[in-house]
């Protein structure tokens, strides 16, 4: 057998040469994703202007990525443990540089979001093979919480060169420019990778079953739709069928699971409460703040008046916090407790957004820069934690669908955290009062009113925004709120669920 699928001796399987530089091509994996996530916050304002999206228009842009993604994850982990999780990732990455070229330089609404779906299709086959392969790559249990935690630094890392990088490039190019910087990191991901990573697989895969592909894209598209839908209109029967045709295809994926002999995505997992747990413990830490982050960025441009790269550096404290938790989270979970520390991060996390509650427009920055700094040190802990209690829960076969069940926690958090507070934002600030000749544009996104506010005389100018910039702080200030209580929520069910797991001491030997 390949001696990189099994190795022969247990000393090779604990200590594989190269396993640190092999991992830092996974970094760059994470920091591909990582970057693309955090400049789009930064471009709205100038997509906003550029396209002229309507308010629904401009939250699609910002969450059918994660739509996508989400319902693709378990498929794309499954058909990495089956075809290769190396190749998987080579190809994805590949399909990912090229495919940003397309958001640079979409022209519509329409195509942003048909680009920014297409990404997710790709972005899928990345962070479950990356962490899977970090899985596989590390059988001494220490060394994979640290390079676990190496991971995570690096995607928070990413969240922070994100905005500084793309705040330099929306000062002095256009806006399309903030997708291409992902083709330089693609090509050394692409070249570095082929040389230096093991491939590693399942060795008695089964087929990949495109049914459950369907079932499962279907399935989460659908419940993630109904849900942004009903959030930011209403009840309607169009939504509530949405809906039902995605609990009805997500019933039918777990159904025809149970039943495979070998299923795209083993549901015994779940009966592991720490998996179970940290997979919830995420979801809902992600829900509560993804809404939020959004639209953090239009705040402190448009609002506070900040240039993009001062507003990408006013986000630093966030990066900086997680990349220093991360590095600690695994020997502060074996010194206290899983638990410990993940409900911990998480209530600190709810704490911070609760103080952001009292921000208006005019807030000092010393107040926003504490509560980002908590948040990343929180967040730090315990993401850092939860995916190592993921990885260590299943064997190393499985560590693609585990893997990717964990990132779609993720990116179901973000798709609803986006949905379900992205709509309060977007709710409260519609019904803002603008002075006579306001046009419909000012009330579907704070971009639109600072564009009707450029082409109104002085005083009128200044009413529309005074009026809109109150009511978009008054929503996100509502939104903070509703996050902190998420987050407050998920702390106490980590404390629960969490209840004497710990991570592994004792070196594994596949």
């Amino acid at each position: 057998m390949n001696r990189t699928l099994q190795p022969a001796h247990p000393t090779e399987a604990v200590k594989r040469p190269g396993r640190w530089l092999a991992l830092s091509v996974l970094v760059l994996a994470v920091l591909l994703v990582a970057v693309d996530a955090t400049v789009l916050g930064l471009a709205t304002p100038y997509i906003s202007e550029d396209l002229a999206p309507s308010g629904t228009q401009l939250l699609w842009i910002g969450d059918v990525y994660s739509f996508v993604i989400a319902g693709l994850l378990v498929s794309m982990g499954s058909l990495g443990d089956r075809i290769g999780r190396k190749r998987i990732l080579l190809l994805g990455a590949t399909a990912f540089g090229a495919i940003s070229v397309l958001n640079a330089y979409a022209h519509t609404p329409e195509v942003m979001i048909l680009a920014r779906a297409l990404l997710g299709v790709a972005g899928a086959t990345l962070m479950p093979a990356t962490l899977a392969l970090i899985r596989n790559l590390f059988h001494d249990p220490r060394e994979r919480s640290l390079a676990v935690g190496i991971w995570g630094a690096a995607a928070s890392a990413g969240a922070a060169v994100g905005p500084v990088v793309g705040g330099f490039l929306l000062e002095h190019f256009w806006w399309g420019s903030v997708f291409l910087i992902n083709l330089p990191v693609m090509a050394v991901l692409v070249v570095v990778g082929v040389k230096m990573l093991p491939e590693s697989r399942n060795p008695n895969p089964g087929p990949w079953d495109l049914a459950s592909v369907a079932l499962s894209l279907v399935g989460m598209v659908g419940v993630v739709y109904a849900v942004k839908e009903t959030a930011a209109h209403g009840f309607a029967w169009a939504t509530l069928a949405a809906g039902l045709l995605g609990a009805a295809a997500l019933y039918g994926f777990v159904r025809r699971q149970l039943t495979m002999p070998v299923p795209l995505l083993d549901m015994r997992l779940f009966r592991n409460r720490g998996f179970s747990g940290a997979v919830l413990a995420d979801l809902l830490t992600i829900l509560g703040l993804s809404g939020l982050v959004f639209f953090l960025s239009q705040y402190l441009q448009l609002v506070q008046g900040r240039r993009p790269f001062e507003a990408g550096l006013a986000e630093l404290p966030a990066a900086v916090g997680a990349v220093a938790a991360g590095l600690i989270a695994g020997r502060a979970a074996r010194r206290f407790s899983v638990r410990a520390v993940v409900s911990g991060g998480l209530a600190a996390v709810g704490l911070a957004l609760a103080a952001l509650t009292v921000i208006g427009q005019h807030t000092g920055y010393p107040l926003l820069g504490t509560a980002l700094l908590v948040v990343g040190l929180g967040a730090g802990f315990a993401f850092t934690v939860t995916a190592d209690v993921i990885l260590s829960s299943v064997p190393g076969e499985q560590a693609g669908a585990a893997s990717a069940v964990s990132e779609t926690a993720y990116e179901l958090g973000a798709a609803l955290g986006i949905a379900v507070l992205g709509s309060i934002v977007t709710g409260v600030y519609r019904d803002f009062t603008g002075p006579a000749g306001t046009p419909d544009a000012a009330h579907e996104s704070l971009g639109g009113a600072v564009e009707a506010a450029a082409h109104l005389p002085g005083p009128a100018a200044e009413a529309l925004l005074d009026s809109a910039r109150q009511a978009f702080v008054d929503g996100l200030t509502l939104a903070a709120g509703v996050g902190a209580a998420v987050l407050l929520a998920a702390a106490a069910a980590s404390w629960y669920l969490l209840r004497g797991q710990r991570l592994e001491d004792g070196a594994e030997h596949p």
